[in-house]
């Protein structure tokens, strides 16, 4: 088995893994395996080449952002992504039954068990996790932006972006569109989630599998701060089903227009400009993927 890693520099918050340390469990795990480290800005560039090499499996070592732009260069391809999990969330290996422990997920893709999963896209661009317009971008933007300009941490700047954000209160005007029904709707947020997830305090949960070839869209109607309070107090027990002002919607395909000339979109934790109108669309299976065995039952 051929096996090329992209080890991204920047990703998580315990450094940079020894890849001295990391060539010897794959060399134990009988593989022979070549360590590329790249930036932030180079991830695409080294994707894109690794994988004209046609290895067997192409490993993305990082977070979310790190894993979700290997997996794009991988669509398609014969090529299996495998996971290293060294970024400071990780949601698709927890997502996957990856443990953050170097030689368990090195393990894993030693074993070679591959299943192929889904992938949802917004105009053509692919996420593995979830894309949201509205309250969560304007977040990571002032949480960037506190980074950059004061040198806070990743946790502190977020905590002072949700008080601004929220002091602010923005509300979008959009019209979503799936299977013939049109909903307009004045909400904070839309949240589009490549399969269904779990959500609690309006964060996210786990995915209880990532083959079902379906969108998870939730979405506010119009309400105030108190109301977004009680959407988390709902979600906080276990009763989001129970809001009114709260929808879910299941589909494989679903259009968002809006007033708006652009748009910021979050797509697995990274912020793009897009124009309006936003579609977004299911991949069933179009993504081969090493996984810890029977991670999931045979799809229905």
């Amino acid at each position: 088995m051929r096996v090329i890693i992209l080890l991204n520099a920047a990703a998580g918050t315990a450094g940079l893994p020894d890849i001295a340390a990391l060539e010897q469990l794959f060399h134990d795990a009988g593989l022979e395996a070549q360590i590329r480290t790249t930036q932030q800005q180079t991830i695409v560039s080294a994707a894109q080449t690794a994988v004209a090499e046609s290895p067997d499996v192409l490993v993305a070592a990082g977070g979310d952002g790190t894993i979700s732009v290997v997996a794009a260069a991988l669509i398609g391809s014969p090529v299996a992504l495998g996971v290293l999990p060294t970024g400071t969330l990780n949601h698709f290996a927890k997502d996957l039954g990856i443990a953050p422990d170097l030689p368990a997920a090195v393990a894993v893709i030693a074993d070679g068990h591959v299943q192929n999963l889904d992938v949802g896209t917004v105009n053509g661009q692919p996420f593995i996790n979830n894309s949201s317009i509205g309250l969560y971008p304007h977040m990571v933007n002032h949480r960037r932006r506190q980074q950059l300009r004061l040198g806070r941490g990743k946790w502190l700047a977020m905590f002072f972006a949700v008080l601004a954000v929220f002091r602010r209160y923005p509300l979008l005007q959009v019209v979503l569109e799936s299977g013939g029904k049109t909903f307009p709707r004045i909400t904070p947020f839309v949240f589009i989630g490549n399969n269904r997830y779990d959500m609690h305090l309006l964060s996210l949960g786990g995915r209880s599998r990532l083959d079902s070839g379906e969108l998870s869209v939730y979405f506010a109607n119009r309400t105030g701060r108190f109301g977004l309070f009680r959407l988390m107090l709902l979600a906080l027990f276990g009763r989001l089903d129970q809001a009114r002002d709260f929808d879910v919607l299941m589909t494989r395909e679903l259009r968002i227009d809006t007033p708006k000339r652009t748009i910021q979109v979050a797509m697995d934790g990274e912020v793009r400009t897009f124009t309006p109108p936003l579609h977004y669309q299911i991949l069933p299976r179009a993504l081969k993927v090493l996984t810890p065995k029977n991670r999931w039952p045979a799809a229905s």
